[in-house]
């Protein structure tokens, strides 16, 4: 192994061993995390589902009646 990556292979084991003692991320943090890094695609995602709900509501309302 070279000098590098055994200083990293130590700092991952750090890492990890201080990661031990947190509790895991709650299931609303990750959510966030992911919005984050896909970016576009999540807000995309997100105004596709609230039209289509919009749609559907609009839709029952309308046969319904």
């Amino acid at each position: 192994m070279t000098h590098d990556k055994l200083i990293a292979t130590e700092e991952t084991l750090k890492n990890s061993a201080s990661n031990l003692n947190e509790p895991p991320p709650s299931y609303v943090k990750l959510a966030m995390r992911n919005m984050v890094k896909k970016g576009g695609k999540s807000l995309y995602h997100f105004f596709l589902s609230s039209v289509a709900l919009l749609t559907l509501f609009i839709g029952l309302a309308y046969l319904t009646r």
